[in-house]
């Protein structure tokens, strides 16, 4: 709950430029890209199209004990390589984004995989989710 009210108080006045602030705090998904904070990891460009070297480059320059994963540690490293100075609010923003989602999709070795974070860049990282999920339990009544 608090991520969702964490999400929308930082987004609805960027995506909605010269509109009365609503305190509903919607998010107009055609204005996306005006959310786009600093010390990402640039997978995004500033129009908001997907960058598939900068996606490629997550794992060539973070994941080491894995080449299509991310542990804790290589995570943490990447959004500490990504700061940029003094941008406390893009610090904060990439780190929850981030945190969240590796502990909502790691994997039961601790692992973050490629296939997991590429669903979120593509929008189908809810249909990923419940596949993994439907196949889990499948497998746990068969």
């Amino acid at each position: 709950m608090a991520g969702a009210v964490f999400i929308n108080l930082s987004l609805s006045g960027t995506t909605r430029p010269g509109k009365f602030p609503s305190l509903l705090f919607p998010i107009e998904v055609k204005n996306i890209q005006m959310g786009k904070h600093g010390s990402d990891s640039g997978v995004y460009d500033s129009e908001g199209r997907f960058v598939p070297s900068k996606f490629d480059e997550i794992f060539s320059k973070y994941a080491r004990t894995h080449a299509n994963a991310l542990t804790s540690d290589e995570l943490m490293e990447m959004l500490k390589s990504n700061r940029e100075p003094k941008d406390y609010r893009g610090w904060i923003g990439s780190w929850t984004e981030w945190k969240a989602l590796y502990t909502l999709c790691k994997d039961e070795n601790g692992l973050l995989r490629r296939e997991t974070i590429k669903a979120v860049y593509d929008g189908s990282l809810f249909e990923h989710l419940e596949r993994e999920r439907a196949a889990a339990k499948a497998k746990a009544t068969a």
